[in-house]
Protein backbone atom coordinates (compact mmCIF):
# COMPACT_ATOMS: atom_id res chain seq x y z
CA UNK A 1 0.00 0.00 0.00
CA UNK A 2 1.42 3.45 -1.20
CA UNK A 3 0.73 5.62 1.88
CA UNK A 4 1.42 10.07 1.73
CA UNK A 5 0.20 12.59 3.21
CA UNK A 6 -2.04 13.49 0.31
CA UNK A 7 -3.72 10.07 0.84
CA UNK A 8 -3.70 10.60 4.36
CA UNK A 9 -5.10 14.35 4.57
CA UNK A 10 -8.05 13.19 2.11
CA UNK A 11 -8.64 10.06 4.58
CA UNK A 12 -9.21 12.32 7.53
CA UNK A 13 -11.17 14.82 6.03
CA UNK A 14 -13.24 11.84 5.20
CA UNK A 15 -13.64 10.55 8.42
CA UNK A 16 -14.71 14.35 9.38
CA UNK A 17 -17.21 14.12 7.08
CA UNK A 18 -18.78 10.99 8.23
CA UNK A 19 -18.70 12.13 11.90
CA UNK A 20 -22.00 14.36 13.33
CA UNK A 21 -21.54 17.45 14.95
CA UNK A 22 -22.09 16.66 18.86
CA UNK A 23 -20.96 18.82 22.06
CA UNK A 24 -17.80 18.55 22.73
CA UNK A 25 -14.87 18.23 21.27
CA UNK A 26 -13.94 14.51 19.46
CA UNK A 27 -10.55 12.63 19.63
CA UNK A 28 -9.34 11.57 16.20
CA UNK A 29 -8.23 8.06 16.35
CA UNK A 30 -6.34 5.81 14.05
CA UNK A 31 -6.69 2.13 13.88
CA UNK A 32 -3.50 0.50 11.72
CA UNK A 33 -4.43 -2.97 10.58
CA UNK A 34 -2.20 -5.83 9.63
CA UNK A 35 -2.11 -9.42 7.71
CA UNK A 36 -0.51 -12.14 8.35
CA UNK A 37 1.69 -10.61 10.87
CA UNK A 38 2.22 -13.24 14.28
CA UNK A 39 1.66 -11.63 17.11
CA UNK A 40 3.12 -14.04 18.93
CA UNK A 41 6.30 -13.83 17.91
CA UNK A 42 8.47 -11.16 20.08
CA UNK A 43 9.89 -9.45 17.17
CA UNK A 44 6.25 -8.45 16.07
CA UNK A 45 5.31 -7.01 19.67
CA UNK A 46 5.29 -2.69 19.54
CA UNK A 47 5.52 -0.87 22.73
CA UNK A 48 6.65 2.29 21.78
CA UNK A 49 6.10 6.10 22.04
CA UNK A 50 6.19 8.18 19.21
CA UNK A 51 7.06 11.94 19.03
CA UNK A 52 3.93 13.27 16.88
CA UNK A 53 4.61 16.05 14.55
CA UNK A 54 2.01 17.81 15.98
CA UNK A 55 0.20 18.42 19.56
CA UNK A 56 -2.46 16.05 19.95
CA UNK A 57 -5.29 18.00 21.34
CA UNK A 58 -5.18 17.13 24.84
CA UNK A 59 -3.73 17.49 28.19
CA UNK A 60 -0.67 14.73 28.20
CA UNK A 61 -0.17 14.52 32.39
CA UNK A 62 3.86 13.39 33.33
CA UNK A 63 5.33 12.54 36.14
CA UNK A 64 8.80 12.61 37.45
CA UNK A 65 10.10 10.46 40.17
CA UNK A 66 13.40 12.80 41.25
CA UNK A 67 15.52 13.46 43.82
CA UNK A 68 18.27 16.69 44.93
CA UNK A 69 18.09 19.19 42.35
CA UNK A 70 16.50 17.18 39.83
CA UNK A 71 12.82 17.86 41.76
CA UNK A 72 13.66 21.89 41.59
CA UNK A 73 13.99 21.30 37.62
CA UNK A 74 11.30 18.67 37.21
CA UNK A 75 8.72 20.90 38.94
CA UNK A 76 9.74 24.64 37.02
CA UNK A 77 9.84 22.32 33.97
CA UNK A 78 6.04 22.02 34.05
CA UNK A 79 6.06 18.36 35.29
CA UNK A 80 2.10 17.31 36.72
CA UNK A 81 3.23 15.35 39.14
CA UNK A 82 7.15 15.10 41.43
CA UNK A 83 7.64 12.04 43.47
CA UNK A 84 10.54 12.41 45.69
CA UNK A 85 12.61 9.61 46.88
CA UNK A 86 10.97 9.77 50.27
CA UNK A 87 7.53 9.75 48.66
CA UNK A 88 7.88 6.56 46.97
CA UNK A 89 7.89 4.90 50.44
CA UNK A 90 4.14 5.70 50.89
CA UNK A 91 3.13 3.56 47.72
CA UNK A 92 5.25 0.47 48.91
CA UNK A 93 2.65 -2.34 49.29
CA UNK A 94 -0.13 0.20 48.26
CA UNK A 95 -1.32 -1.26 45.10
CA UNK A 96 -4.49 0.92 44.84
CA UNK A 97 -2.41 4.09 45.52
CA UNK A 98 -0.21 2.71 42.64
CA UNK A 99 -2.83 2.22 40.33
CA UNK A 100 -4.46 5.52 41.03
CA UNK A 101 -1.05 7.15 39.69
CA UNK A 102 -1.26 4.93 36.72
CA UNK A 103 -4.51 5.79 35.67
CA UNK A 104 -3.66 9.56 36.02
CA UNK A 105 -0.49 9.85 34.33
CA UNK A 106 0.51 8.96 30.92
CA UNK A 107 4.34 8.72 31.06
CA UNK A 108 6.28 8.40 34.00
CA UNK A 109 10.28 9.31 34.25
CA UNK A 110 12.77 8.77 36.84
CA UNK A 111 15.97 9.65 37.93
CA UNK A 112 18.68 6.52 37.30
CA UNK A 113 19.64 5.78 40.75
CA UNK A 114 15.92 5.54 41.95
CA UNK A 115 14.59 2.76 39.03
CA UNK A 116 15.44 0.05 41.51
CA UNK A 117 13.32 1.41 44.08
CA UNK A 118 10.75 2.22 41.53
CA UNK A 119 10.88 -1.20 39.85
CA UNK A 120 10.39 -2.93 43.16
CA UNK A 121 7.13 -0.21 44.59
CA UNK A 122 5.54 0.73 41.56
CA UNK A 123 6.56 -1.85 38.59
CA UNK A 124 4.23 -4.57 39.27
CA UNK A 125 1.31 -1.92 38.03
CA UNK A 126 2.95 -0.07 35.92
CA UNK A 127 5.06 -2.27 34.03
CA UNK A 128 1.97 -4.05 32.82
CA UNK A 129 0.43 -0.90 31.45
CA UNK A 130 3.26 -0.33 29.37
CA UNK A 131 4.19 2.93 31.71
CA UNK A 132 7.86 2.09 33.39
CA UNK A 133 9.65 5.11 33.91
CA UNK A 134 12.46 6.29 31.57
CA UNK A 135 15.52 6.39 33.33
CA UNK A 136 16.98 10.38 33.36
CA UNK A 137 20.17 11.19 34.69
CA UNK A 138 20.53 13.42 37.81
CA UNK A 139 21.88 16.24 35.81
CA UNK A 140 19.01 15.85 32.80
CA UNK A 141 17.27 19.34 31.35
CA UNK A 142 14.09 17.63 31.94
CA UNK A 143 12.51 20.00 29.78
CA UNK A 144 13.12 18.96 26.73
CA UNK A 145 11.68 15.20 28.02
CA UNK A 146 8.33 17.07 29.12
CA UNK A 147 8.06 18.38 26.01
CA UNK A 148 8.94 15.48 23.70
CA UNK A 149 5.79 13.59 26.07
CA UNK A 150 3.15 16.19 25.45
CA UNK A 151 3.44 15.76 21.84
CA UNK A 152 3.32 11.95 22.39
CA UNK A 153 1.43 8.70 21.97
CA UNK A 154 1.89 5.17 23.15
CA UNK A 155 1.34 2.32 20.29
CA UNK A 156 0.95 -1.50 21.48
CA UNK A 157 1.08 -4.68 19.82
CA UNK A 158 -0.06 -6.97 22.16
CA UNK A 159 -2.72 -10.12 21.69
CA UNK A 160 -4.21 -8.42 18.40
CA UNK A 161 -2.84 -7.74 14.88
CA UNK A 162 -3.95 -3.99 15.28
CA UNK A 163 -2.27 -0.86 16.76
CA UNK A 164 -4.77 1.68 17.98
CA UNK A 165 -4.10 5.33 19.14
CA UNK A 166 -5.31 8.97 18.99
CA UNK A 167 -3.35 11.58 16.75
CA UNK A 168 -5.49 14.61 17.19
CA UNK A 169 -9.07 16.21 18.07
CA UNK A 170 -11.39 17.60 15.44
CA UNK A 171 -10.37 20.68 15.71
CA UNK A 172 -7.00 20.32 14.06
CA UNK A 173 -6.06 20.80 10.42
CA UNK A 174 -6.56 17.46 8.46
CA UNK A 175 -2.73 17.93 7.46
CA UNK A 176 -1.54 18.43 10.79
CA UNK A 177 -3.07 14.84 11.70
CA UNK A 178 -1.88 13.33 8.81
CA UNK A 179 1.38 14.54 9.31
CA UNK A 180 0.82 12.82 12.88
CA UNK A 181 -0.14 9.33 11.29
CA UNK A 182 2.88 9.55 9.36
CA UNK A 183 4.72 9.55 12.47
CA UNK A 184 3.16 5.99 13.60
CA UNK A 185 3.56 4.60 10.18
CA UNK A 186 7.03 5.60 10.17
CA UNK A 187 7.90 3.92 13.57
CA UNK A 188 6.01 1.05 13.18
CA UNK A 189 7.12 0.69 9.61
CA UNK A 190 11.26 0.30 11.63
CA UNK A 191 9.67 -2.76 13.58
CA UNK A 192 8.04 -4.20 11.10
CA UNK A 193 7.84 -4.09 7.50
CA UNK A 194 4.72 -2.39 6.38
CA UNK A 195 4.11 -3.47 2.77
CA UNK A 196 4.32 -6.07 3.79
CA UNK A 197 1.97 -6.47 6.77
CA UNK A 198 -0.14 -3.57 6.28
CA UNK A 199 -4.17 -4.64 5.98
CA UNK A 200 -5.60 -1.21 6.25
CA UNK A 201 -5.63 2.35 7.82
CA UNK A 202 -9.01 3.38 9.71
CA UNK A 203 -9.68 6.96 10.98
CA UNK A 204 -12.53 7.90 12.94
CA UNK A 205 -13.62 10.37 15.62
CA UNK A 206 -14.34 9.32 18.80
CA UNK A 207 -18.37 8.68 17.87
CA UNK A 208 -18.20 8.80 13.97
CA UNK A 209 -18.08 6.29 11.31
CA UNK A 210 -14.76 5.02 10.15
CA UNK A 211 -13.07 5.95 6.87
CA UNK A 212 -10.81 3.16 5.80
CA UNK A 213 -7.80 3.20 3.59
CA UNK A 214 -6.48 -0.26 1.94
Amino acid sequence: MQVDIQKLTALVDEAKKNSQKRNFEQAMELVVNFKGLDVKAPENRINETVTLSNPIGRDVKVCIIADGDLVVKARNAGADMVITKQEIDQYAGNKKAVKKLAEKYDYFAARTDLMATVGKTLGSVLGPRGKMPEPIPPSANVEPLIKKYRSAVRIKIRDQPAIRCRIGSEKMESKAIAENIMSVLNTIDRKIKLDQYLSSIVVKTTMGKPAKLR
